[in-house]
């Protein structure tokens, strides 16, 4: 399998992850005390991690650091944006598109030299 798009899979699932080991104690968990919430997280964040490190060594291969940075934010970004507005009830805003397109821009920035060659 192309290292990219094995990288990208498993980003992705890392950060579904991620997101609910961050975000989802604040819907589900907001009557326990901090501390279960936390330990809760911690144990989702486990398998966040079971994800995330191979993703980045498979990425590591063909992609520079800056690289693989900048694609974990667009992952992320493509993420939580769905999760805060389905799951979490959130407002969607015009700033999660801005937010976006600066995001867009830097990822012309850190792949151009792949993007032009």
């Amino acid at each position: 399998m192309n290292p990219i798009l094995a990288s990208i899979g498993l980003l992705i699932c890392s950060n579904v992850f991620m997101t609910f080991a961050w975000y989802a104690h604040l819907k589900e968990m907001n009557h326990k005390p901090w501390i279960i919430a936390a330990l809760v997280s911690w144990g989702i964040a486990l398998l966040e991690y079971l994800f995330q490190v191979p993703a980045n060594r498979i990425g590591h291969t063909v992609l520079n650091v800056g690289q693989l940075k900048i694609l974990q934010e667009v992952i992320t970004l493509t993420i939580f944006v769905p999760f805060s507005v389905f799951y979490l009830k959130e407002d969607l805003k015009w700033d999660y598109l801005w937010a976006g397109l600066c995001i867009m821009g830097a990822v012309f920035f850190v792949f151009r030299e792949k993007l032009m060659s």
